[in-house]
């Protein structure tokens, strides 16, 4: 630790926490607290509903470390089970919505209007952008923090009030149905907008969409909203997965991953990320967007909720649930209460005709939440949940004599509501052959488990992606998710009943506090990137409340995280970029000059530390220093914070914000490309400038000067915290530290066996790497022909998941081994490094085909080696069994040969095939023998 630590920020006293606590005692705790949640039967609606979690897909794939340990599937041959989940995603998005194209998932409903936004604004350039006053609140709020950071001007109108004749409105924003539950027709709306240049963006709802007109079928050009209600919990606020989906003209602006259909080496049809260019870390400040964290695991659960239900099933749901609600609507009619709209879905506006009070007094007596808006009115929204006791309890609650069962067989036949009207849906939906064949239990779980057998994740072996921290996600960490108490409570209940998660964010925050060395945390940012954008925002509204509007300058060293660029241009600032030196730190001559050019409108300087070149810079006191002397502010990245725990804390050292990335050091598992939580933590002048919520009043200072709303429920998502805690609590100040230490030293173990047959591209002042460190591959081009993909796929015939590659620097590997991993695993994974370089040796030394080698032909099928025909001039034992632990019966396969990325982006297809497309299970079977 001396030897890589400098000692300027060496932190020389023991954290101030509890001693650590044993799994089964903290669960019993951690147990206590989430029962302080009190489980009412919410119908608060607003986007957010109880729904019926298949338990198929609970145990097999929400509670299963097979589909919740990997990481984003950036190498394709080891990632097709959730590849093809997604893509199912996104088939079902488009289906539903009626659209060309859908992404793989973005963070919430909010955070996806806000993206809508900022396509419009990238597509036409003009500044200003009409919300409907009418959408869901905490989407307003979202859509107009981010424009005032990005300078569009949003405007809040009804329909009838939206002038589009000056051709200055880039798009507009309208919910179907809106969040008083009225269904109605805009095609008229997106015809004036369209006439006139400007795109339409609609928010809604795919359960409405199982029986309503979808929008694709009026023209509507971006369609967005949360997938939560398919088999998602309400956690609370999140994690959920949001769905985009977009008219096929604008796919190359659309936001976050999507899933494509390409070919590998064989020609076989296959699945991977599509157009990766977009990715932020790639293209920097020209990005679509700085969303780096998808929420993959959770449009997983809802893709085989459309698996599982099928579009009969999915309609069935939706008209019960409409159903219900239009038995509700005559019983409160006859009980002389006023609906406000005559069409609506799952949601109803009412205006009492006796005393709120009377009414919300006999709701406390049954434990049952609406909604209740500004102005005195009640709204109620009804889900698949709903039974007919929920609805004799509503109807008593409101005062109607009658049962549920009466007022039903009073209404008789012809009280159709939506399906009597022309918004009733009339086209076909999840036509594709896997939407209509894994409707039983037997059938679906066997689903799951093949395409959890195609993909390679922690339950196999180490996964040492540099920046990443793919560490241990413990069960007795991830036991709490499945909770009632946790997962049952809807975001906008009143906080008394929600005290359970209020003790568990106060108890977090402090502990945050304590290791990081800051004052205040937010925890509403729910991906490490949108912390990025959130802590920048902070300093943009201290900045602004200073007077100093005009500091706008972000200063980012290469060195910095990928995501940085992106985040800085989202938070309205000009990107600056240092230098590094040769060693892999900033070039302080430059960062000098820089601060010197730009001091009068210096905003911020976005540093990385330990730096993205694995190394802790020496110079990181006086950086801090320097920025803070010319008027900036200091954003830390905290991706790295797994190197810094127990050991130094940025707030000490000079850091004014942090995000932390709690899906890498605090143990949050990646779930496939998500979910992750990027709270943020800031020294005591930024604290009045944390974001704030329209719904729920989040407790701030006295002096508080909010920056905005940066996602749609007040503390992001809130329902995985609960595995931070107990990592923290589990761990203490004492195991904190200590992992932090470990995973330092195997880093620098690996380097160090390494060294002899690999670069080290960047050491520290005294020869040691931080908890990361990068391999030049760059000089086998020259040598053999092999560059750094290579490797990357021959590792797959090792069993191991590729490092990081061809980032930061391109044409290297960045390894991050994480305390997790024991000296048996990291030796494997150095003795098939070691052993891939001697196969590189030997082409270089003409002993191996440059063209047709063990790692140019990589990865190997198991369908290739066990092929009637071996013509390479390598044998079988080398292709597939390397080494002597690489052995038959625990080997892991790539499903796949090598994909072919520039054929996928040349023929982009991001929907299942169509049912033509598909081959009967003999030709299969066919292919294979031949």
């Amino acid at each position: 630790m001396d030897k890589t630590i400098p000692a300027s920020i060496r932190l020389r006293r023991p954290l101030r926490m509890d001693d650590h606590v044993c799994e089964n005692e903290i669960l019993e705790t951690l147990y206590n607290i989430a029962s302080k949640n009190k489980i009412w039967r919410s119908y608060i609606g607003m986007g957010y509903y109880n729904c019926s979690v298949p338990q198929p897909i609970a145990r097999n794939l929400l509670e299963n470390a097979g589909w919740v340990t990997q990481y984003t599937p950036y190498q394709p041959e080891v990632s097709q089970g959730r590849l093809e989940s997604l893509l199912n995603y996104q088939t079902m998005v488009c289906d539903i919505t009626g659209m060309d194209v859908a992404n793989a998932s973005l963070l919430d409903e909010g955070t996806a209007a806000a993206e809508a936004m900022q396509l419009c604004h990238r597509h036409n350039k003009r500044r200003k952008f009409y919300v409907d006053s009418r959408c869901h609140p905490q989407t307003i709020a979202v859509v107009q923090t981010r424009a005032n950071y990005t300078g569009v001007i949003t405007e809040l109108k009804l329909p009838h009030e939206m002038d589009f004749s000056g051709k200055d409105v880039s798009g507009v924003l309208f919910q179907y149905p809106d969040t008083e539950g009225k269904v109605e027709d805009f095609s008229e709306l997106v015809e004036r907008a369209h006439q006139n240049g400007s795109l339409a963006c609609c928010a809604t709802d795919l359960l409405a969409l199982c029986i309503l007109k979808p929008p694709g079928e009026f023209g509507v050009d971006v369609v967005l909203g949360n997938s939560q209600r398919f088999g998602v919990p309400l956690y609370y606020g999140g994690p959920h997965a949001a769905f985009f989906a977009v008219k096929e003209n604008l796919v190359r602006m659309m936001p976050g991953r999507m899933v494509g259909v390409t070919r590998d080496a064989n020609g076989k049809e296959v699945y991977r990320l599509a157009l990766q260019t977009r990715e932020q870390h790639i293209r920097r400040d020209k990005a679509t967007s700085n969303i780096c964290t998808a929420q993959a695991l959770l449009a997983n659960m809802a893709a085989m909720f459309g698996v599982y239900h099928g579009s009969d099933g999915l309609r069935h749901i939706a008209r019960r649930v409409h159903n219900a609600t239009l038995i509700l609507a005559e019983g409160l009619r006859r009980a002389g209460h006023k609906l406000h709209h005559d069409l609506f879905f799952d949601t109803l506006m009412i205006t009492c005709g006796c005393s709120v009070k009377e009414v919300l007094d006999r709701a406390a007596l049954r434990k049952i939440n609406f909604r209740i808006y500004s102005d005195g009115r009640l709204g109620v929204s009804l889900d698949e949940t709903v039974t007919e006791k929920d609805l004799d309890d509503i109807l008593w609650i409101f005062g109607c004599e009658s049962s549920a069962e009466l007022i039903a067989e009073g209404m008789g036949e012809e009280t159709k509501g939506i399906l009597g009207t022309p918004f009733k849906r009339t086209s076909k939906f999840l036509t594709h052959q896997v939407f209509n064949s894994y409707h039983s239990e037997t059938n679906i779980v066997r689903y799951m488990k093949r395409l959890e057998n195609k993909d390679i994740s922690l339950v196999h072996s180490m996964i040492p992606l540099g920046s990443c921290t793919m560490k241990l996600n413990s069960s007795a960490e991830l036991t709490p998710i499945s909770w009632k108490e946790f997962a049952s409570i809807h975001p906008f209940v009143p906080l008394d009943q929600a005290e359970g998660y209020q003790q568990l964010f106060k108890d977090l925050e402090k502990d945050l506090c304590e290791i990081t060395g800051y004052d205040k945390i937010s925890f509403q940012p729910n991906s490490g990137a949108q912390g990025e954008y959130a802590g920048l925002a902070a300093i943009k509204a201290y900045l602004n409340a200073k007077g100093e509007r005009h500091r706008t300058v972000c200063l980012i060293p290469k060195s910095a995280h990928g995501t940085n660029p992106a985040s800085a241009q989202m938070a309205g600032m000009k990107i600056q970029p240092i230098e590094v030196d040769k060693n892999g730190s900033i070039d302080i001559s430059h960062l000098k000059a820089m601060v010197d050019k730009h001091k009068d409108n210096l905003a911020a300087i976005m540093i990385t530390y330990p730096s993205t070149n694995g190394v802790f810079e020496e110079e990181i006191g006086d950086v801090c220093d320097l920025i803070h002397k010319h008027g900036g502010q200091v954003y830390l990245d905290g991706a790295n914070m797994n190197a810094q725990v127990g050991l130094c804390r940025p707030g000490d050292y000079g850091s004014d914000v942090s995000h932390l990335n709690l899906h890498k050091t605090f143990c949050i598992p990646h779930g496939g490309g998500g979910p992750g939580m990027g709270p943020i933590g800031v020294k005591k002048h930024l604290a009045p400038y944390l974001p704030t919520h329209p719904v729920i009043k989040i407790q701030l200072d006295k002096d508080a000067c909010p920056l905005g709303t940066v996602s749609a429920a007040p503390w992001g998502s809130s329902a995985i915290l609960p595995i931070s805690w107990v990592y923290i609590k589990t761990m203490g100040a004492k195991g904190l530290k200590h992992a932090s230490e470990i995973a330092i030293l195997n880093a620098n173990y690996m380097a160090k066996r390494l060294e002899k047959h690999y670069k080290i591209l960047f050491r520290g002042a005294r020869g040691y790497v931080a908890h990361e460190f990068i391999l030049d591959t760059r000089p086998f081009k020259k040598t053999a022909n092999i560059e750094a993909v290579d490797l990357a796929k021959r590792l797959q015939d090792y069993g191991f998941h590729a490092p990081t590659m061809s980032w930061p620097v391109a044409g290297t590997l960045m390894i991050e081994p994480t305390e997790s991993e024991d000296k048996a695993e990291l030796d494997r994974f150095c003795d098939a490094m070691i052993s891939i370089r001697q196969e590189i040796a030997e082409i270089e030394e003409g002993k191996m085909d440059p063209q047709i080698n063990p790692l140019k032909m990589s990865p190997h099928t198991l369908n290739c080696v066990t092929s009637s025909q071996w013509d390479r001039p390598y044998s079988r034992k080398v292709a597939a069994f390397p080494l002597p632990f690489v052995k038959p019966e625990s080997k892991f396969w790539p499903t796949i040969a090598r994909i072919d990325d520039i054929y996928g982006d040349q023929h982009l297809v991001c929907t299942c095939p169509p049912m033509e497309a598909y081959e009967s299970p003999f030709s299969e079977q066919k292919r294979a023998s031949s």
